[in-house]
């Protein structure tokens, strides 16, 4: 199939500004503390607890998924940032979780970290688990787990318990949806922890080191009165002769890992998807730092933004005369066609049908798509809601909830109101959703909800019949700014798990190109029909 061809984007920026290079300084900021965030997540436990793993001749949590991947092959990581801010373990959590290449084939990795409490399993490492579940079932991909955990965290087990159940049953919808789960057993894992590879389709035990049971020795003396040890219990040499709970013995960990990887090679791997030649961006990525916004409030032309990430530079714009504020139209990103719908200000009624329509041509002509957030919400006032601006709006949000095309969502700034809804935000089922460190989400800016809580305390005040204190007022509303600010930024967010991790933009197309193989191990269909819009 000869290759489309597309229109070439011509920048218009200029790299010698005032404005350029001041926001180039301020988003250099933002990437350092991106890259302190990511230091916090490589934690991997205190140091004594490291050396005593070292020197009993064993691996730590990234290693042994480092030595999994195929070499020199990419990994993305996911959700590094869950559990930041929150009573827990740290941000990341107890477990490494990422999808990277095994014996050629795209896998979901997620490896316990045995050294931080144990591997047990607290709030946001329990939600962190579901989440890639989640993405695993949705994308065909299959799950290697590395196995070392204490089970629920007893403390948290309000919160776990009930939850905790769907980590298990996801892992026999997965295979009976034909998606494989292996689980490698590299140390103590009991409770939950045994219920893991007691569910998975294949098992991996290491031999003298990996102790499997629902209960140790203690709890069993004291609950039937028996006298055991762990390795009569629930040892590997023991699952694999006696139980059946394990399928494979392994002599080591590396061992363990080559079953694992020889495993891997044997599992039916889906054809490959037709796409042409790939072609770089014309410009350079590093620009993206001087293109991208990083006072949120000051907007800029994504039009940029999609020029640094697609191939050639090309971008074929749907529509580009109507609805100014949503750009639509197609580009090919490692050879791989998509729709992009990016904001270029706030949501008219003109936009919201534009976006719409391009949503329901995604889906006639089976194409993904792509959702660059940079969102106030929709238009308010008189004159907007006389033009059905509600309707209007509703129709976009239709289109992308009964859209069955797989979505990516990047959020390059803010991402407020029901602006997120119509973007495809969370709660819309992207199949991947991605944040830059200086992007805001929340319900509206900080400064508006001060100014909302303000007017809503004047008036009822006035409908009390006493006066409005001025001056309480503006201490709240500056209190109220500096609680929103702190709940809409990218780490709050990321740490309460609303994405899948915080990125430097100018990986975009690194992570948009592995995406892409990813979405497309399943069949890219559209919608057949869409729910009713109100005309």
């Amino acid at each position: 199939m000869a290759a489309q061809t597309m229109s070439v984007f011509r920048s218009k920026i200029n790299r010698n500004s005032e404005s350029y290079q001041r926001n180039l300084l301020q988003m250099q900021d933002k990437i350092k503390e991106l890259e302190g965030k990511q230091k916090e997540a490589l934690f991997q436990g205190e140091a004594k607890y490291l050396e005593r793993t070292k020197k009993a001749g064993r691996l730590l949590a990234r290693e042994r998924i480092e030595l999994l991947l195929d070499q020199d092959s990419p990994f993305m990581e996911l959700l590094p940032f869950a559990g930041w801010g929150m009573d827990g373990f740290g941000t990341g959590g107890t477990i490494v979780a990422g999808i990277g290449f095994v014996s050629g084939r795209l896998c979901m990795l997620n490896s316990n970290i045995g050294t931080i409490k144990g591997g047990a399993v607290d709030y946001a490492t329990l939600q962190k688990g579901l989440r890639i579940g989640e993405i695993a079932r949705d994308n065909h991909l299959p799950m290697i787990n590395m196995v070392e955990s204490a089970g629920a965290n007893l403390p948290d087990q309000a919160k776990i318990f009930n939850y905790g159940g769907a980590n298990f049953r996801e892992i026999t919808r997965r295979s009976q949806a034909g998606i494989p789960t292996i689980s490698v057993v590299f140390g103590s894992s009991t409770a939950g922890g045994a219920y893991i590879p007691g569910m998975s389709d294949y098992a991996i035990f290491v031999k003298d080191e990996a102790k499997v049971f629902l209960a140790g020795p203690p709890l069993v003396r004291m609950a039937t009165n028996e006298i055991t040890d762990e390795e009569s219990l629930g040892g590997a040499r023991m699952h694999s002769t006696i139980s059946g709970v394990s399928d494979y013995m392994a002599e080591d960990e590396m061992d363990a890992i080559r079953l694992a990887r020889e495993i891997v090679a044997q599992l039916h791997e889906p054809e490959e998807v037709h796409r042409q030649s790939a072609k770089e961006p014309l410009y350079d990525k590093e620009e993206i730092l001087g293109v991208v916004s990083a006072d949120v409030r000051i907007p800029f032309d994504q039009r940029e933004l999609i020029a640094r990430i697609v191939d050639g530079s090309e971008f074929s714009e749907f529509k580009p005369l109507y609805g100014a504020t949503l750009i639509t139209g197609y580009a090919h990103i490692d050879g791989y066609r998509i729709g992009i719908l990016a904001n270029n200000g706030v949501l008219f009624s003109e936009a919201a049908n534009k976006g719409a329509q391009f949503i329901q041509l995604c889906n006639q002509n089976d194409t993904p798509l792509l959702f660059l957030q940079n969102i106030t919400g929709f238009m308010v006032g008189k004159k907007y809601e006389e033009e059905g601006i509600i309707k209007n709006g509703a129709k976009l949000i239709n289109a992308v909830s009964n859209s069955t095309v797989p979505a990516i969502t990047i959020i390059t700034g803010a991402s407020y109101g029901a602006g997120n809804y119509a973007m495809c935000g969370r709660a819309y089922s992207p199949r991947f959703l991605f944040t830059y460190p200086q992007s805001r989400i929340a319900v509206m800016g900080p400064d508006q909800l001060a100014g909302v809580m303000q007017t809503i305390g004047r008036a009822a005040a006035e409908k009390s019949g006493i006066q409005y204190d001025e001056e309480q007022g503006k201490q709240m509303a500056g209190y109220m700014v500096k609680e929103a600010e702190k709940q809409s930024n990218a780490w709050y967010a990321s740490g309460q798990l609303w994405d899948d991790g915080v990125i430097d933009p100018r990986d975009t197309r690194n992570y948009l190109k592995l995406c892409l193989q990813v979405i497309h191990r399943t069949e890219i269909k559209g919608a057949e029909g869409f729910g009713v819009f109100r005309m």
